[in-house]
C-alpha cells in the first residue's frame, strides 16, 4: 500500500472512532507498550539443541516437516531476528532450557547454568528484547510418566534440581537485562488409563515445589508461573498438574499463574478465567493458542476466541499484570510465516479491544440497554480497526498488510530453503 493511502485511511478511521469518544493515538501508544513473549519452539519443531535427533514426548507433538527449520542456536537466532523485523513493538523472547548453547557437548538437565543461556542474554541486548524461561521437563531418558511428582525419589530429585536451575537462569537473565524474567513451569506428568493414586502424585507434586521455591529469589529478576493442562497425549485419563492443582497452589503462595488456551475442555476457553484468577493471584502468564479439538497448537489466527480473550485483558483494567505469551507449533508450514500471522493477528486482536468504547457500553449495561450495548458490539466488528494497524505498522517501519508474505518468501528462497 502506498504511504498516502495508509495515512488517508487512518485519518479516516480516527474520525469514526473519535465519534465514538476513543482516542486512537491512545490506542496505538498502549499497543506499542505491550510486549509479546514469542516462543522459540516453531523455529524448529520444539527439538531443541540438548539433543536434537531425539524424540518429543511428554504428550506433545508437532505435525509436517516443511523444509527449513533452524537446526543451531545461529540459525534460530537469525530466523528470530527475521520475525522481529516484519513484527510492529518491541517484543520477547522465550527459551525452553533445551535451547542452551551446549557447545556441542551433552550437558544434562540437572548440570545446567546461567553460562549455557549467556549467548542468548548477549543476544538479547543487542537486539533490544527481553528474555523469559521455561523448565523443560519432557523429551529426557528420565521423563516417563512422571517427574516432580514421580514416586522414585531417584527422579523426583533429578527433576527438582533441573528445576532449581532454572529458576538460577532465570534469575540471571532478569538481573542482565533489568526487567524480571517470567518463568514459566509445566510439567507432563500423567497417566493414560485409570490411575489409583491421584492424591499421592499430587502430594509428591506439591512437596517437591514446596521444596524447591522456598530458595527465595526476588521478584525484580524472575516470575515463577505455573501451568495446568486437561490431558495430553498418553495421559488422557490424568494430568497431576491440573487446573484446580495449579489454582490452588498459586493462590496459596500468591505466585503467577498460565493459562494456555488449549489446555482445557475443547470448548472452554480462558477469556472469562481472566477476570476471576485476577482477584486471587497478584499477575497472570497467557498462552495463547490455537486448539482444534484437542491442544493440538494451531497457528494463531483472528478468530472470535483471540478477540475475547484480548477484549477481557484490556477490560480487566490490569493489562500491567498480564504477561501474553504465544505458544503454538506447526511444521507443516513455513516457520517464520507461521511466527508472523500469529503475532500480528494477536495484536489485531488487542487493538481491537484497545478501541473498544468500553465505558460507553458500561454506561448501557448499568442503565440496562441490553439492546444498545449488543448493537454497538456489532457495529464495532465493522470499524476500521484494520487501518488504524497499517498506520501503526507504517510508524513502526514495518511490512504494511500483506507485504510481509513476500518478505517471507525471499528469505525461505535465499535462507531456509538452502538448510
Amino acid at each position: 500500500m502506498k504511504e498516502e493511502q495508509i495515512k488517508k485511511e487512518f485519518a479516516a478511521a480516527k474520525e469514526q472512532y473519535a465519534a465514538l469518544g476513543v482516542d486512537v493515538e491512545k490506542a496505538i501508544e498502549k499497543l506499542n507498550s505491550v510486549s509479546i513473549s514469542i516462543h522459540c519452539w516453531q523455529a524448529d519443531d520444539v527439538l531443541g539443541f540438548e539433543n536434537p535427533d531425539g524424540e518429543l514426548t511428554g504428550g506433545i507433538q508437532t505435525t509436517g516437516n516443511y523444509p527449513g527449520k533452524a537446526r543451531t542456536i545461529d540459525e534460530l537466532k537469525k530466523d528470530i531476528g527475521k520475525v522481529l523485523n516484519l513484527i510492529p513493538g518491541k517484543h520477547r523472547l522465550s527459551l525452553h532450557a533445551i535451547y542452551g548453547d551446549f557447545g556441542g557437548k551433552l550437558v544434562d538437565r540437572d548440570q545446567i547454568e546461567p553460562k549455557h543461556f549467556q549467548t542468548w542474554m548477549n543476544w538479547a541486548k543487542e537486539t533490544g528484547a527481553k528474555l523469559d524461561f521455561n523448565s523443560t521437563f519432557f523429551s529426557h531418558s528420565k521423563s516417563g510418566n512422571y517427574s516432580l511428582s514421580s514416586f522414585d525419589p531417584e527422579i523426583r530429585n533429578f527433576w527438582k534440581e533441573h528445576l532449581r536451575r532454572c529458576r538460577r537462569i532465570g534469575e540471571e537473565m532478569g538481573r542482565q537485562q533489568g526487567d524480571a524474567c517470567v518463568h514459566n513451569i509445566w510439567i507432563h506428568d500423567g497417566e493414560k488409563d485409570k490411575s489409583v493414586s491421584r492424591i499421592q502424585h499430587r502430594q509428591l507434586l506439591k512437596e517437591s515445589l514446596d521444596e524447591v521455591l522456598a530458595e527465595k529469589i526476588s521478584t525484580e529478576y524472575l516470575k515463577d508461573s505455573v501451568e495446568c493442562k486437561l490431558f495430553g497425549i498418553g495421559s488422557e485419563s490424568y494430568v497431576v498438574g491440573s487446573h484446580e492443582f495449579y489454582m490452588g497452589y498459586a493462590v496459596k503462595n500468591n505466585m503467577l499463574l498460565t493459562l494456555d488456551a488449549g489446555h482445557f475442555h475443547p470448548t472452554e476457553g480462558i477469556a472469562d478465567k481472566i477476570s476471576s484468577v485476577l482477584l486471587f493471584v497478584p499477575e497472570i502468564t497467557l498462552h495463547v493458542s490455537r486448539p482444534e479439538r484437542w491442544d493440538s497448537d494451531h497457528v494463531v489466527i483472528l478468530n472470535d476466541a483471540l478477540l475475547e480473550l484480548t477484549q477481557e485483558i484490556v477490560r480487566s483494567g490490569q493489562m500491567e499484570k498480564i504477561h501474553i505469551g504465544l505458544d503454538y507449533f506447526d511444521a507443516s508450514i513455513n516457520r517464520i510465516g507461521a511466527y508472523v500471522v500469529g503475532i500480528r493477528s494477536t495484536q489485531k486482536a488487542l487493538l481491537q479491544a484497545l478501541l473498544e468504547p468500553t465505558e460507553k457500553l458500561r454506561e448501557y449495561e448499568n442503565q440496562d440497554n441490553n439492546f444498545q450495548r449488543l448493537a454497538y458490539l456489532e457495529e464495532l466488528k465493522a470499524m476500521p480497526w484494520n487501518a488504524v494497524y497499517n498506520y501503526y505498522c507504517l510508524q513502526q517501519g514495518v511490512p504494511v498488510g500483506n507485504e510481509y508474505i513476500k518478505e517471507i518468501e525471499s528469505y525461505e528462497s535465499e535462507v531456509t530453503s538452502k538448510r
